[in-house]
């Protein structure tokens, strides 16, 4: 059996062991991302990699059977999920997700201070965390567009919801952290089981799927560095909390897209939560990703 190299993301860590591991997570981002343009939600180097994918564009070969069926159902369901072809159900199912983050990190960059007024190492890392997920909205934009879609937009959710994500970030720290910490380990878990469907959907399409899973993979990246960042702003009674909610975060989240029960096997997608540690990445993303030190065997 060989040996792990990585522990639990729910391994215990001092307070000591995280502050060293905030000074360490500031200084990957900085090479990771590059500068921060405010006015832009973006990064220099999240916006150079995107560049690279529209300027090197990759298209589907053969359309998607019925697009009509995309647009009509990608924000709000209105036909049978089940009468769906898998493809079409992925790229509606994907953008719901993706939404939802999209109207978080809305909320949560208005409520923050700017880089100018950020006076904490965490607040700068938390302005810059944002901006990269920005990013990934553009990322998974991108993904639709290679798949021939290219009339989406990205449409607030109904006003209870949005009102929820716009509140959530004004609530204490010790009421926020594992929540959010919860809710990147749901990111890079949904990522990595998409990653899998992927490769099964466009296997006769190869160079589509090449192109969707890099463009993923630049998501998954920097949401693994997130669960451990997410990760470093929690003591053991958070860990403890937060372990416990996975499961019912996870259910609740996943019942809101109807698509994610057609394609994934959710009790599973649980114990991924539950149980991860890292070890089951490749090593090109172990290589550019950013892992708590105390994770680390």
């Amino acid at each position: 059996m060989a040996l792990k190299k990585y522990l639990s993301i729910f391994s215990p860590a001092s307070k000591q062991q995280r502050n060293e591991n905030f000074e360490n997570y500031w200084r990957f981002s900085q090479l990771n991302s590059g500068k921060l343009f405010e006015e832009d939600k973006d990064l220099s180097k999240k916006r150079t990699r995107l560049r690279y994918f529209q300027e090197n564009p990759v298209r589907l070969r053969r359309p998607l059977a019925d697009p009509d069926a995309f647009y009509r159902n990608y924000v709000e369901m209105q036909d049978d999920p089940a009468s769906f072809d898998r493809m079409t159900l992925m790229l509606t199912g994907m953008y719901k997700f993706a939404r939802h983050e999209w109207n978080g990190i809305n909320g949560a960059w208005d409520f923050a201070p700017d880089m100018e007024n950020s006076y904490t190492l965490q607040n700068k890392i938390s302005r810059v965390h944002l901006a990269e997920e920005f990013c990934h909205i553009r990322l998974f934009h991108e993904m639709l567009i290679t798949c021939g879609l290219d009339r989406v937009k990205w449409v607030p959710l109904g006003p209870m919801k949005k009102k929820m994500y716009e509140q959530f970030p004004k609530l204490p720290n010790y009421l926020i952290n594992s929540p959010a910490f919860v809710t990147e380990l749901m990111g890079v878990t949904f990522y990595c089981h998409l990653d899998r469907l992927i490769d099964e959907l466009f296997a006769e399409e190869p160079e589509v799927c090449k192109r969707l899973k890099e463009l993923l993979d630049e998501i998954t990246i920097d949401e693994v560095a997130h669960v451990g960042q997410r990760r470093n702003f929690i003591g053991p009674l958070g860990m403890i909390v937060s372990k416990a909610l996975v499961k019912p975060f996870f259910t609740l989240f996943f019942k809101d897209i109807p698509e994610i029960e057609q394609l994934f096997d959710v009790d599973q997608m649980i114990k991924d939560g539950v149980a991860f540690d890292f070890n089951t990445l490749p090593d090109k993303m172990i290589a550019r990703t950013w892992i708590p030190s105390y994770c680390i065997a």
